[in-house]
C-alpha cells in the first residue's frame, strides 16, 4: 500500500525552529516506513519551500504539498517554486494545489476571489504547458501568462515530470482535474464518496490519459480513546460543515461532520479501515491528525501505517 502522512503533525507552537521540526518529522515518517509526507500551506511557513528542504534532507521519501491554494499566487510563480523543489529533491516532489475557500482567503489577501472552476481550468492550462513545454502564451479571463520568446525557457534543469495533484471533490472540479492534472487529493472523502463520486468522475474525465492518482486524506489515529479523538477533530473542523463542497462530500458519505470520518482505535481497527479506502478506489492514503493527542500516539500511528505500507 502507498501510505503517507500530513505535516505538521501535532502541536508545533513550541518548536524552536518550525523548519527543523518538520524535517525531524519527515525523518521519523521515513524511519517508520511511510512512502510520503505532505505539507499544508500555512500563513507562517511556505509548504513548497519546506517540502524542498525536507526532501533534500531526508532521502528516499516522496514529499508533496497538501495543498497550496492557487489564489492569489500566479501560476508562473508556482511553476518556478515547484521546479526548484523537484530539482532539490531529485525528482521526489509532488505539487498539490487547491482552489481554497473564498471566505478565508479573500479577507486575508484583500484581492477579489475569481470564479473558482474557470480560474482552476485557466490556471492548470498555464501550469501544464509551462511544466511540459517550458513556454507559455495564454490570455485568460481570470489569469494570463506570457513567457515565450524571451531567449530562455522557464524550465529548471532537473525539474521534469512533476506530478500535478488537485484537491478536487465537486463534479466540475473533478472534470477539470481529470483533463489537466494527474490526480486528486480530497480531504474528508469517505469510501462511499470515493467509490460513488470521486473515482468514477475523475476517471471518466481522464479518459485517454494515464489513470489518475486518487490520494485520500483522512484523519487517522491509533489510540485507546477513539471517542476523544473524534470529538477533538469535530471541534477543529466544525467550519467544514458550512463549506458547500465539503457539505456535499459529507452527504455523499452519509455523515454529518468531520468527526464521523475519523479512523480511530486500536491497530487492527485502523488497519481494517485503511483497507476500505483502497477497496473504494484510492491509490494512496494520507493520514492527518495523527498528533492530535501528542507525540506518543503520533509515532504509534505512524508505525502501524508504515507496517501497512510495507505489506505487513
Amino acid at each position: 500500500m502507498t501510505i503517507g502522512v500530513a505535516l505538521p503533525s501535532g502541536d508545533t507552537a513550541n518548536a524552536v525552529n518550525i523548519v527543523d521540526e518538520l524535517v525531524t518529522q519527515t525523518a521519523q515518517a521515513a524511519e517508520a516506513g511511510l512512502t510520503s509526507v505532505w505539507f499544508s500551506q500555512q500563513m507562517e511557513h511556505d509548504a513548497i519551500t519546506v517540502a524542498a528542504l525536507a526532501g533534500r534532507a531526508v532521502p528516499g521519501i516522496a514529499v508533496g504539498t497538501g495543498v497550496v491554494p492557487i489564489y492569489p499566487r500566479h501560476p508562473l510563480l508556482i511553476a518556478g517554486l515547484a521546479q526548484t523543489a523537484q530539482a532539490a529533491t531529485g525528482g521526489r516532489f509532488v505539487l498539490g494545489l487547491g482552489t481554497g475557500a473564498k471566505n478565508w482567503l479573500e479577507p486575508a489577501y484583500g484581492v477579489e476571489y475569481p470564479p473558482p472552476i474557470k480560474h482552476l481550468r485557466e490556471y492548470l492550462t498555464i501550469l501544464r504547458q509551462v511544466l511540459d513545454d517550458g513556454e507559455i502564451d495564454f490570455q485568460g479571463e481570470t489569469v494570463s501568462a506570457h513567457a515565450k520568446g524571451f531567449g530562455a525557457s522557464v524550465r529548471v534543469a532537473g525539474s521534469s515530470d512533476i506530478p500535478l495533484i488537485i484537491a478536487a471533490m465537486g463534479r466540475q472540479a473533478l472534470r477539470v482535474t481529470g483533463e489537466l492534472a494527474d490526480g486528486t487529493i480530497p480531504f474528508l472523502a469517505g469510501p462511499k464518496a470515493l467509490s460513488r463520486l470521486i473515482v468514477p468522475e475523475i476517471t471518466k474525465a481522464a479518459a485517454g490519459r494515464p489513470a489518475p492518482r486518487i490520494i485520500a486524506m483522512v484523519p487517522v489515529v491509533v489510540t485507546d480513546d477513539p471517542d476523544d479523538v473524534r470529538a477533538i477533530v469535530d471541534r477543529q473542523y466544525a467550519f467544514f460543515r458550512d463549506i458547500p463542497s465539503y457539505r456535499a462530500i459529507f452527504d455523499a458519505q452519509g455523515v454529518d461532520s468531520a468527526g464521523d470520518l475519523v479512523i480511530a482505535g486500536d491497530e487492527e481497527t485502523v488497519a481494517a479501515e485503511i483497507r476500505r479506502y483502497f477497496d473504494a478506489g484510492a491509490t494512496e492514503v494520507v493520514a492527518t491528525q495523527a498528533g492530535t493527542r501528542g507525540t506518543e500516539e503520533r509515532l504509534r500511528t505512524w508505525r502501524v501505517l508504515g507496517d501497512l505500507a510495507k505489506g505487513r
